[in-house]
């Protein structure tokens, strides 16, 4: 393995990517994070949800593993389901709300990274105060 010039180690990364989702029980856990990119699996229990955001600069794709969802995405709202993939492009506001009886699991990819490197936060309330109290930071180059 060898860093590039901003820090980054550049070696391949071999994810099971569906099966490392559904083992984790965390609300949000930083899998990877590249120069350009970052790939972070979530699960969002019966009933919670992701929360409304927007992010300016940044664009999201999530493809969803397992369970039942609502997307909602710039006013329009659809149902998400086991093999889905929603493009949230940069600016947009978003937010994904877990409609069924069941965990909604999910990985997403942010373009460039969108939290700090190895986060992890067990519950939305944990995420939400560490994004407060500016602990969850994307490393910058």
């Amino acid at each position: 393995m060898t860093a590039g010039p901003t820090g980054y180690v550049r070696a391949m990364e071999h994810f099971t990517i569906a099966t490392v989702a559904e083992k984790s029980p965390d609300f949000r856990r930083v899998l990877w994070t590249g120069e350009h990119t970052q790939l972070v699996i979530m699960t969002i229990p019966p009933g919670g949800e992701i929360g409304e955001e927007v992010h300016e600069g940044i664009d999201q794709i999530l493809t969803f593993v397992s369970g039942t969802g609502e997307a909602r995405v710039a006013g329009e709202k659809k149902e998400v389901v086991s093999g889905d993939l929603v493009v949230v492009p940069a600016g947009t506001k978003h937010n994904f709300v877990n409609t069924g009886p069941n965990p909604l699991v999910l990985y997403t990819v942010y373009g460039p990274p969108e939290h700090a490197d190895q986060a992890v936060h067990r519950t939305k309330e944990e995420a939400d105060a560490a994004e407060a109290a500016g602990q969850d930071e994307p490393p910058t180059a």
